[in-house]
């Protein structure tokens, strides 16, 4: 029994994590653990600084609700039932005048959705008398049919009836409307038609989902018409959205105020007011508790009231004035940035209402030339209509760039992109859900907008590029023009490799090897582009990627280099291959040489001489003189020569000059200091001004002038590149000489006796 004792503790001892292996941990390592958790060492400084930001007092006082709770659940149960009932009902009260929602109940949660999911199981609850008792089976004999608008979030009916144990046929989606109206508003008449087809069909329209500010372009739906059908239908009307926020306000748009009469709504006071860990709140109004406690929206347990508690002491900290003050914040900065957005060229603005929107949404959008912009009826058709795949396509690039490049400039400012069904990419700026927490003030929207006017020329310019490069890029031999409308840049080039026959897999090699060569070349280059490989997922192998460019940029230039320093990475390459074959091939004649002078060799030294102890004999009393016989090859010329030369000059040859270099033939002629690529925008004048020197100049330049070169002759910046090419063409031919007169003609000497002892 010992040792079935001692086996079961060396068993439980190996399975015990080391964290829990012992007699614990003291707090100071613990606390040591989390802090070295939070912040990485990657993430040390940004984490710190973003987190310690804008947390502020409302924040400490958020936070020290949880630890509060913690501490109350531990109170005898008398006290705990007093307490929480107290925090729950002052809390419920004050959320309820705050934004006009009169005789409504609270729910507090955790994640946004679970309060929708919540007033379903009531309102299914509510329609089916039997569903306690029977369960599914009364939902079976009349499906229930619930109506969300096809702007809502993501995923949002899937995950009610994934809950609920609902079929995907019971989840109805509303299109918005398409001919009057905003485009981000449910149509009312089709909603209509709708329900009165689901009744027809023997099924039960249950509840329906409004939006107070979509969740991409923040618009509201016609609250006020929805009320009246569902009161017509005996359908309950959740509503939920940002805009919700503005009910706190002393004066509220009639759109937004009609959300007061629907019969649940769902507040997420955390984003709103700035407090980090705080429940998002529904409120409701039912008359059956009963009901409500079968639901799940009450609950007897005094700790599950406890949820209320950080929104308690948030709420009491910020007071009225306080968070009037947050929601009215954020208002004024997103009418900032629409009056300045309103001056920009452009740039399209998507608002519900230009007077009062808390929500920006905008994009960048051109006019093409082939278009009249004078005329009423085009401009027309392009506000409502999409443009075509392509078109709209490289907008959406374009404008997802654009917001990201905002984002990185300007973090204080919370913009993000924004997938729109009729507009497409868009950025959107919603103070509301951002502000609070980012701390964002006026500053930072005059920034925003200062960035922006510095972006729109660059995406004008290569908007307007794309094309030009494009034929250029086809009009080049060598270059294959690769589109790729995912890519926000001038565009995708790939250099052509000529295979001679090779295989697909060596032929992709080469591709891959030229290519990469090509990128890294131009990125050598001082230019203001960026030459990249792409996108990590998603992009074509083997092609270089061409980021913004300005409207200085010579295309035609890039273009021809681009081309031109492929040609020379694939000569050289060509050149080297061809130099392996060419070496690969001497060194087998040399072998094959060598050994028919050793057979020669031996027939005239005899039989005699090959045998040990005779041949040395005979070797001393009648030694036999034999020439030596070496080859060399010439890397220059290709061939196999003879080393007898060699010894009699007691030197070795040079051979014949090696070709030079194959090099660009690009050498335009820029100002000092200017970078590649770019369009001289001088005058003649001011041409003749920058090219004068002073005589002083020209004595120091003459002295400086290479041999070849007149006196009366200027050094200009091709006579430099011909000098320097010259230069180049020197030294290839010093190297070769010093390849060629590395073996020195003694070693051949014993290279030679040792092959002939072979």
């Amino acid at each position: 029994r010992k040792v079935e004792e001692e086996n079961e503790k060396k068993y439980a001892r190996k399975d015990i994590p080391g964290p829990l292996q012992g007699s614990g941990q003291d707090m100071v390592s613990i606390l040591q653990l989390v802090q070295n958790l939070m912040h990485g060492e990657e993430e040390e400084e940004t984490s710190q600084s973003y987190r310690l930001q804008n947390l502020g007092e409302q924040g400490h006082m958020a936070l020290l609700g949880h630890s509060l709770a913690a501490y109350i659940s531990v109170l005898d149960r008398e006290r705990l039932r007093k307490l929480t009932t107290r925090i729950l009902s002052d809390t419920t009260l004050w959320l309820c005048r705050l934004f006009r929602y009169e005789n409504g109940s609270a729910y507090y949660h955790e994640d946004d959705r679970e309060g929708l999911l919540k007033i379903c199981r009531l309102v299914i609850h509510t329609r089916y008398e039997d569903y306690t008792l029977e369960g599914f089976n009364v939902l079976h004999t009349r499906q229930p049919v619930i109506y969300i608008s096809s702007a809502a979030r993501t995923g949002l009916g899937q995950a009610l009836c994934n809950q609920l144990g609902l079929p995907l046929s019971c989840m109805c989606r509303v299109p918005c409307n398409t001919m009057f109206g905003s485009q981000h508003q449910m149509d009312v008449a089709l909603l209509d038609r709708l329900i009165k087809d689901d009744i027809e069909f023997g099924k039960l329209p249950l509840l329906l989902v409004a939006n107070a500010g979509t969740p991409g372009a923040g618009h509201t739906d016609k609250l006020g018409r929805l009320k009246e059908l569902c009161e017509q239908h005996k359908m309950w009307l959740h509503v939920e959205g940002v805009n919700l926020a503005t009910l706190a306000l002393g004066y509220v748009s009639s759109s937004v105020l009609a959300a007061t009469k629907c019969d649940s709504m769902t507040l997420t006071l955390g984003s709103w007011l700035g407090l980090p860990a705080v429940p998002a709140v529904t409120l409701y109004r039912h008359e059956d508790p009963s009901l409500s406690l079968a639901a799940g929206l009450t609950s007897s347990q005094p700790v599950e009231k406890l949820r209320a508690l950080p929104l308690w002491l948030s709420l009491q900290y910020l007071g009225h004035d306080g968070i009037v003050e947050r929601i009215k914040h954020a208002s004024q900065l997103s009418q900032r940035l629409l009056e300045n957005l309103k001056n920009l060229d452009f740039i399209k603005t998507s608002v519900e209402d230009e007077l009062s929107s808390p929500v920006v949404v905008f994009k960048f959008f051109q006019e093409y030339s082939n278009r009249d912009p004078t005329s009423h009826a085009a401009q027309a058709s392009t506000i409502q209509h999409p443009i075509i795949s392509n078109e709209r396509h490289i907008y959406d690039t374009f404008n997802q760039w654009l917001g990201e490049q905002l984002a990185q400039l300007v973090p204080a400012s919370g913009v993000d992109v924004v997938e729109l069904e009729d507009e497409g990419t868009c950025v959107r700026f919603s103070p509301l859900m951002t502000s609070a927490v980012l701390g964002t003030e006026i500053q930072d929207i005059d920034q925003l907008v200062d960035c922006l006017k510095m972006k729109i020329p660059v995406l004008t310019s290569t908007l307007q590029l794309r094309e030009e490069f494009e034929q250029e890029v086809r009009r080049t031999v060598g270059l294959l023009y690769i589109e790729d409308l995912g890519w926000p840049g001038l565009g995708v080039v790939r250099y052509n490799y000529h295979s001679d026959g090779k295989n697909d897999d060596k032929q992709e090699k080469e591709l891959e090897k030229i290519n990469t060569e090509l990128l890294k070349k131009l990125n050598e280059l001082e230019s203001d582009l960026t030459f990249s490989l792409g996108p990590e997922f998603g992009g074509q192998k083997n092609c270089v990627y061409i980021g913004m460019v300005t409207e200085d940029l010579d295309v035609s230039e890039l273009v021809e280099t681009i081309a031109a320093t492929g040609r020379e990475i694939e000569e050289n390459s060509r050149l080297l291959e061809n130099m392996t074959e060419v070496v690969r091939k001497g060194i087998q004649e040399a072998q094959l040489q060598l050994q028919k002078a050793n057979e020669e060799r031996l027939l005239e030294e005899g039989l005699l001489r090959q045998i040990p102890v005779v041949g040395s004999v005979l070797n001393w009393f009648s030694p036999f003189q034999a020439s030596a016989k070496g080859r060399t090859f010439n890397l220059t010329a290709g061939s196999l020569e003879s080393t007898e030369s060699m010894y009699v000059s007691k030197a070795q040859g040079t051979g014949s000059t090696p070709p030079p270099t194959p090099t660009s033939s690009l050498a335009k002629q820029r100002l000092p200091g200017q970078k590649a690529f770019k369009r001289s925008l001088r005058s003649s004048d001011g041409f003749s001004e920058t090219s004068s020197i002073s005589h002083c100049d020209d004595l120091d330049k003459l002295d400086q002038r290479p041999p070849n070169l007149s006196p009366g002759q200027e050094e200009g910046p091709l006579e430099m590149e011909r000098a320097e090419e010259q230069k180049e063409v020197v030294q290839a031919q010093t190297d070769t000489e010093d390849i060629h007169s590395a073996t020195p003609p003694p070693d051949c000497t014993k290279a030679e006796d040792q092959a002939s002892q072979r």
